[in-house]
């Protein structure tokens, strides 16, 4: 119950926050940005919010390899999965907010799950996560990114949602861990920020 509160209170702070800060921010070029960004016109764009933006359409596919396994829930994980690549954290946290604690899994063999299971999936989501990640970091203008982080809704929230979802895999990788009989050492990696999921994702047995 505690981890229901917490996850419905962090949504509804971010959203009463995005809100709030729309009024702060500016949103002139934010629209023609988010296209270029779409359309691979990349000309001319800090690396950092190439990056970001990309590893945003990554994330989807990473939680979704863990939710999409639910079952026996009053809520289905596709709606909120699916909406997720356009929303991010404030699509996925409802979700975590709302599930059960499940750890029989889904039984069932859609095509779907099976390539989401497959660690081959997951090898190619994370080598393409991790260097989008090197190179926003190696090649970006901090000082842009910073000047633009303040200024601009899009980046502003884009960063923030980032952030969330980095953080908030603990929230479902326990009942992974169970339904697969994870223990040991890999147990322990995959609670590390973000690339523990990732490690963990590579790693973990197969249901099928």
């Amino acid at each position: 119950m505690a981890r229901k509160l917490f996850l419905g209170l962090l949504w509804l702070a971010l959203t009463i926050y995005v809100i709030a800060s729309s009024f702060t921010k500016t949103q002139q070029g934010d629209f023609e940005l988010i296209l270029k960004l779409s359309t691979g016109e990349l000309a001319g764009i800090n690396p950092i919010i190439i990056a970001i933006f990309y590893i945003m359409g990554i994330f989807p596919v990473i939680y979704a390899a863990f939710i999409l396994f639910d079952s026996n829930q009053k809520i289905s994980p596709y709606p909120f999965s699916a909406v997720s690549f356009g929303l991010g954290a404030f699509a996925l946290l409802p979700y975590l907010a709302l599930r059960q604690t499940d750890i029989t899994g889904n039984k069932s063999k859609n095509w779907l799950l099976k390539i989401l299971d497959s660690p081959l999936t997951a090898i190619a989501a994370s080598v393409a996560f991790i260097t989008l990640m090197i190179w926003g970091l190696t090649q970006g203008d901090w000082s842009d990114y910073v000047a633009q982080w303040q200024t601009s809704q899009f980046i502003h929230v884009m960063s923030i949602d980032f952030c969330l979802l980095s953080l908030l895999f603990p929230a479902i990788l326990g009942d992974d861990m169970q339904r697969r009989g994870v223990k040991g050492w890999l147990k322990a990696i995959a609670f590390i920020p973000l690339f523990g999921a990732l490690i963990y994702w590579c790693l973990r047995p197969q249901l099928w």
